[in-house]
């Protein structure tokens, strides 16, 4: 069994849901979460792509810093985007293929579309049933 944990632009999640429920993967945790990458907080060119081209000169945003950067001197203040973030536990053999539609779906050639992490998982456990390993997962 392996782990999948992509993170994802916001606006990507309707179409990446129903790739991996077209692929019979439907079972998923999705959380609100908030980071930086690359772009090290350049929040206009790398902001989710639902806002329009002209936000950035049009609006002056006014950032929340970061509890860091208000008590160490930093070049600009650490702003963090919001993203989505994906977990999927799946049988071995069709981790490819679920992180090939999961890359199809949310690659645009732009800094922010995410990342895509496997991890291997030892074992799983449902609650309810006590069923294990690759029944929990089922």
């Amino acid at each position: 069994m392996k782990e999948i944990t992509a993170i994802i632009r916001r606006d990507k999640l309707p179409e990446t849901k129903k790739a991996l429920d077209e692929l019979g993967y439907s079972s998923l945790t999705i959380q609100s979460v908030d980071g930086r990458g690359k772009q090290k907080g350049a929040m206009c060119a790398e902001m989710d792509s639902e806002m329009p081209g002209s936000f950035c000169t049009t609006v002056k945003l006014k950032p929340t810093p970061s509890a860091y950067a208000l008590e160490h001197t930093l070049p600009k203040v650490a702003l963090y985007v919001p993203k989505r973030m994906l977990t999927l536990i799946v049988p071995d053999d069709v981790v490819s293929k679920l992180v090939k539609s999961i890359v199809k779906v949310n690659q645009s050639g732009k800094r922010g579309d995410g990342k895509i992490f496997v991890s291997p998982v030892e074992g799983a456990v449902r609650v309810r049933t006590g069923e294990m390993d690759g029944e929990a997962i089922s």
